[in-house]
């Protein structure tokens, strides 16, 4: 494997800023005269994610492509370069965005229908505003509500290749109930 390649995808990825597809990198090397396989591109990357096994970064694939980053252990080294906190997500936002992201497409009735409260415009405006979900189309239902999804951000922001990388939903309990020694215990229904 050609070290001047794997040294030019890695300069790529630490100065993009951004995911990068592995086409995007391949047209980047063109410009810089190189020309390369998408196969060879990907042996680069995994070149890559071998040199940095004992290291603070990892090469890391998520829904908009690869990016270099930290590895998690290292984030709370990093907390205290920057003076500002990122915004705290309220339990309502949580809830709202969970909903969205398992059973989406779906309207902000259905949110509201599965959290047995209402949805503030203020919630949907701040995940708009993080582009964590967007408009997907209009239910075909009177007043024509929104459809919301999530997008590519919220996966690349919760480090997600694919929706499928959610964690399990566990199963519900309808009944709980307390045995003599207050000890929970779900109740069949």
């Amino acid at each position: 494997m050609n070290i001047k390649m794997i040294n030019t995808v890695e300069a790529l990825l630490f100065g993009s800023g951004r995911p990068l597809r592995i086409s995007e990198i391949r047209s980047l090397l063109e410009f810089d005269g190189v020309t390369a396989e998408l196969s060879e591109i990907k042996q680069c990357l995994n070149e890559l994610e071998t040199r940095y096994i004992d290291s603070s970064l990892e090469v890391v694939e998520i829904a908009s492509g690869y990016r270099l980053q930290i590895r998690q252990e290292f984030s709370p080294a990093l907390s205290h370069l920057w003076n500002e906190r990122a915004p705290r997500i309220s339990k309502a936002l949580m809830e709202t965005i969970s909903i969205i992201a398992y059973k989406q497409p779906v309207t902000r009735g259905d949110i509201e229908d599965i959290r047995g409260v209402s949805v503030s415009t203020q919630s949907i405006r701040s995940l708009l505003e993080r582009n964590w979900i967007k408009v997907s189309g209009f239910k075909d239902a009177p007043g024509r509500p929104a459809l919301y999804s999530t997008t590519k951000e919220f996966l690349d922001d919760l480090n997600l290749k694919r929706l499928s990388d959610l964690p399990e939903l566990p199963d519900p309990v309808d009944n709980i109930i307390q045995d003599e020694n207050h000890q929970t215990i779900p109740q069949a229904v």
